[in-house]
């Protein structure tokens, strides 16, 4: 435990990550091989919450601009996050990992309702704890979730694996070749130049609370072991 730089952590996981190359849906090769990922930094010790996002299956912004009532939309949302984190489940309970998911919408037939201090509980068990359903209120994205869950839990870091993207660069690497990548960077930077990171609301949360925040590549075999080890890979958001 001495040498890791974070012993308890939030890790975001987009729900595009979990569809891989397919750009929809659950990808079961793909959710496997994460699962053996996150085992790694599991049998290191580490105190593991995962924030898991639904962009695989519904997005309630790209429902509300197609007609629908945005609350509803983001409701569906959620609905997808929580489908999202118990196929997560299985899959690192098929590896090994004891996991408990917990919901902020309640749904007792196949998890746990969010209780702040249950979770903490099961960490301290070395359970690894799956938040769904985002915060449980609409117009909340799941980057705010997370920061959320980490000032709750008293998290050391927010771990945002990326799919694909190595960091946080000033412009789209994908479109502008010339998009320079950080490799730190502070709350207020991502505020003021508007870096497509997370929403304003998440960025505020997070620099209010100080929490560390690193973006990273989640494709890249390894990676997330490499963070918590103290490697400088992707970007590393603070305050100081």
């Amino acid at each position: 435990m001495a040498d890791l730089k974070y012993k308890r952590i939030i890790l975001k996981l987009s729900g595009e990550a979990l569809a891989g190359e397919q750009g929809f849906g659950i990808n079961l090769p793909v959710m496997r091989s994460m699962a053996k990922e996150i085992k790694q930094i599991y049998d290191l010790g580490i105190q593991i919450a995962i924030v898991v996002g639904g962009g695989n299956m519904w997005r309630g912004e790209a429902g509300s601009k197609m007609g629908m009532e945005r609350a509803q939309a983001d409701y569906i949302g959620m609905l997808a996050t929580i489908m999202n984190g118990l196929s997560l489940q299985d899959n690192l309970e098929a590896v090994g990992v004891p996991t408990r998911v917990q919901t902020s919408i309640e749904m007792r037939q196949i998890a746990e309702p969010y209780i702040r201090r249950k979770a903490v509980r099961h960490l301290e068990k070395n359970r690894v704890v799956i938040f769904a359903g985002g915060t449980g209120n609409p117009y909340f994205s799941t980057d705010t979730t997370s920061v959320l869950r980490a000032a709750e839990i008293h998290a050391d870091a927010i771990l945002m694996a990326k799919n694909g993207v190595d960091g946080i660069y000033s412009d789209d690497p994908n479109v502008n070749p010339d998009a320079v990548k950080y490799d730190t960077l502070t709350y207020m930077d991502i505020i003021n130049e508007g870096l497509s990171v997370m929403d304003t609301t998440a960025s505020s949360l997070a620099m209010d609370n100080q929490i560390p925040l690193v973006v990273f590549n989640l494709n890249k075999p390894g990676n997330i072991k490499k963070v918590v080890l103290g490697e400088q890979i992707g970007t590393t958001v603070k305050e100081n």
